[in-house]
């Protein structure tokens, strides 16, 4: 039994025991947590939204055993550039869908294809990270190479990211910082770094001060602004505490060190987003800081075995590939977490691999699948290395005779 376990579940083992434990974490979670939902649109049904959530959660193994199984690493640096075309194409039919008042989605960010909906952002930050790591891998021979790879890296980075920018700013934010990290590790020179970052924080704060100026279509710049300068300077609503955060810093509060229960959130039944952007605060109050603490933990893990993938990985673009999806991740569980404590604003990126979703939580999977891939391409390599006899030099005739 173990044998044919060990068959099928290849890769790190850290990793795959990370996402098995959070894996049955959100099937706790998401069924106390969505029962008001279930009520306002399921009938009632409270089972509902678990067996979905289950579903997803089995097609994303699914997703990541057929990748790690049957796709060969070296197929993500072939197909990245394709990949980064479709992204780039799929968002401006979004963005175009949207500013003309065909989208069904009123903030922007899912494209409906009749056949299927989706987030294109969600496409686009794995693709672009594919594309970065082979763009990196192929140029570091010289500084000339490195300076051609981030002039390269910066043009589709600022295009892919502004055209999220206006749909989705959390997203947009959290990729542009993803391949920044990544071009850090890729030994691009820090002054080019700061240029950008630098330009960066000079266009937000234009268009924060120029939001207002804007047409009615691009009114998600204007709730971006918003969010901020209730950040900054309190929102009213908090005076009646009725605002999303005020409910996610109650939950933070009633939960304590040991919480109050599994499915005993009180919380969750006026939060709209209780199982997605703020679903740690409900975490915390049914299970308490303790366990909080531990999901901390379990994601440390994660970027830990991250960084020893890539310390035993042999090539660049593996190396980099991975890189850059451990950060993607580690980023967006801290943005949840962070939002969810009051520490940040309010956005709306969902706890990887916990929060309910649907497309999203697939799109997370490839990101597991390619670094399962790159640890099991690791051990693979070893093996052979390991099976390799060992050459012994022996001297030739002429040497003997010295």
């Amino acid at each position: 039994m173990e044998y044919a376990f060990g068959k099928i579940i290849k890769g790190d083992r850290v990793i795959w025991t990370v996402l098995l434990l959070l894996s049955l974490l959100s099937l706790l979670i998401i069924y106390s947590s969505t029962g008001a939902l279930a009520y306002r649109v399921a009938g009632g049904a409270t089972w509902h939204y678990l067996i979905r959530q289950g579903v997803f959660l089995s097609i994303g193994f699914v997703i990541i055993l057929l990748m790690v199984h049957v796709i060969p690493v070296k197929l993500y640096s072939i197909i990245s550039q394709v990949m980064v075309y479709i992204s780039i194409g799929l968002l401006m039919l979004a963005f175009f869908l949207n500013i003309t008042g065909q989208m069904g989605d009123t903030s922007g960010r899912t494209l409906d294809l009749r056949v299927i909906s989706f987030q294109p952002a969600e496409l686009a930050k794995i693709a672009l990270i594919m594309f970065v790591a082979r763009i990196l891998s192929k140029n570091q021979k010289s500084k000339e190479e490195l300076k051609k790879a981030f002039y390269k890296i910066i043009v589709y980075t600022i295009l892919i990211c502004g055209i999220i920018f206006f749909s989705d700013f959390s997203t947009a934010a959290l990729l542009f910082a993803t391949i920044m990290s990544m071009m850090m590790v890729g030994r691009i020179h820090w002054k080019y770094l700061v240029l950008i970052i630098g330009t960066g924080l000079a266009l937000i704060v234009l268009i924060y001060f120029t939001a207002d100026l804007l047409p009615a279509r691009f009114s998600r710049i204007g709730t971006i602004k918003g969010r901020l300068e209730k950040y900054i300077n309190g929102d009213p609503n908090s005076e009646k505490g009725i605002t999303q955060a005020d409910y996610a810093e109650l939950a933070v509060y009633n939960g304590g060190l040991l919480g109050k229960g599994p499915g005993q959130s009180d919380v969750s039944n006026y939060m709209a987003s209780a199982y997605s952007d703020f679903i740690f605060a409900i975490i915390v109050e049914e299970y308490g800081l303790i366990v909080a603490g531990l999901i901390i933990l379990l994601y440390m893990i994660f970027f830990y075995r991250g960084v020893v993938i890539i310390l035993r990985t042999t090539r660049t673009f593996p190396a980099f590939l991975v890189a850059g999806l451990t950060m993607l991740l580690v980023f967006q569980a801290m943005i949840n977490i962070g939002v969810s404590a009051g520490i940040l604003p309010v956005t709306g990126q969902p706890l990887p691999w916990v929060s309910m979703g649907g497309t999203s939580m697939l799109f997370t999977s490839m990101a597991f699948g390619c670094i399962l891939s790159v640890s099991y391409q690791n051990q693979k390599n070893r093996k052979m290395k390991e099976l390799q006899p060992v050459q012994v030099n022996t001297p030739d005739e002429d040497e003997l005779m010295k």
